[in-house]
């Protein structure tokens, strides 16, 4: 990649989102770019899409639907009853549409909240940074650092069920993709033990 400037992108960033999500948005550039070093993806794209990751997390729910409408995203019915998951949705068009950067960056943000199936090694790294970066103070957050640290899969795996239970003890949608991401990360672990 040519030389990109982060200072634009920060900016962008920063004009979008509240102190709150910009300090988060910074922590997880930070844990992606540790983690891309640790498992070896280049950390210097680590570190944008870390910081892109959540650039349309506090767009309006009208306005998320007008872009949307704009560039011929089709929501499916569960997508539109769960707003929460617009924003990797958005934010991958967005980035496209503004930034020329590598195809797996727009990947990592597309995918950093529900997983996919046969998730590409930026992708997991992205997820699991948001799960694990500094400013997160969930019950269980230390042992998904942890986890973190030692294997990659173990902490999709852990990532993953905490986010089905988690959407399940309040009986919300669990996206497809996140279930198709859950089985792969199982059934990939159980090859690898039984090879």
């Amino acid at each position: 990649m040519n030389e990109f400037d982060i200072s634009i992108l920060w900016a962008d960033v920063r004009g979008r989102l509240s102190d709150f999500r910009f300090y988060h948005s910074q922590c997880v550039a930070e844990e992606a770019k540790k983690l891309a070093g640790r498992y070896g993806w280049d950390p210097a794209l680590a570190y944008i899409a870390g910081a892109a990751h959540d650039i349309m997390k506090e767009q309006p729910r009208e306005e998320a639907l007008a872009f949307f409408e704009a560039n011929g995203v089709s929501l499916t019915p569960l997508e539109k009853r769960c707003p929460k998951l617009w924003h990797a949705m958005a934010g991958e068009v967005y980035l496209r549409r503004h930034y020329p950067l590598p195809e797996e960056i727009y990947g990592a943000v597309r995918w950093h909240t529900t997983g996919r199936e046969n998730m590409t090694l930026p992708e997991k790294i992205l997820f699991v940074a948001d799960f694990v970066s500094a400013d997160r103070d969930y019950p269980g957050v230390e042992d998904m650092r942890v986890r973190a640290q030692q294997s990659l899969a173990s902490a999709m795996e852990e990532g993953l069920r905490f986010t089905i239970e988690d959407l399940a003890k309040d009986c919300r949608p669990i996206h497809p993709d996140t279930l198709a991401a859950y089985n792969q990360v199982l059934i990939d672990e159980k090859e690898r033990i039984n090879v």
